[in-house]
């Protein structure tokens, strides 16, 4: 990544466990409007995810493919406003799919400001067909009957594999 002064670099900070066409949607919108995205695995050392943070980064980096704007990573152990200064990131973005998530976002982002103001949150409202699933909701769904079919239009298509993977591992 570039590290000049002019260029619009956004941090695009989320557990993607399990990684969603609403994430990816809102990496696309990323690309779109910065010069530089910074798609951040945050790992919160209490909670268990589905997949290692190794796994949701490969998984991240099959669906994005080669986009040269797109850089994966993960931070671990500090405040997202301080991680995006540390990649020299002005801005982190954010989606809301929902009034509670709004709400949520809404005090974070004052909190952020107040840790650090020269840090933009930008919000982003996915549409309606992807904001409606979440990642719970999609590892919910796996197992029952014909699972595969309902799951695979709300993930990318390399998720669906890495979970058809995860499953047949669980049911040994």
């Amino acid at each position: 990544m570039k590290t000049s002064k002019n260029v619009r670099r956004v941090v695009y900070a989320g557990s993607f466990d399990l990684l969603t066409n609403g994430h990816l949607w809102m990496i696309k919108q990323a690309v779109e409007m910065f010069d530089e995205v910074v798609v951040a695995v945050g790992v919160h050392p209490g909670k268990n995810g589905t997949f290692s943070t190794e796994q949701r980064k490969k998984m991240l980096r099959l669906v994005v493919g080669k986009t040269k704007k797109v850089k994966v990573t993960d931070f671990v152990g500090s405040y997202l406003v301080d991680y995006a200064k540390s990649v020299n990131a002005k801005f982190v973005l954010r989606g809301i799919r929902s009034h509670k998530d709004y709400e949520f976002e809404r005090e974070m982002r004052h909190v952020n400001e107040d840790i650090d103001p020269e840090v933009t949150t930008v919000f982003l409202m996915p549409p309606r067909n992807l904001s409606e699933v979440s990642s719970s909701t999609v590892r919910g769904m796996v197992g029952f009957k014909n699972w595969e079919k309902r799951v695979a239009k709300y993930v990318p298509k390399a998720v669906l594999k890495e979970l058809e993977k995860w499953q047949n591992e669980k049911e040994f």
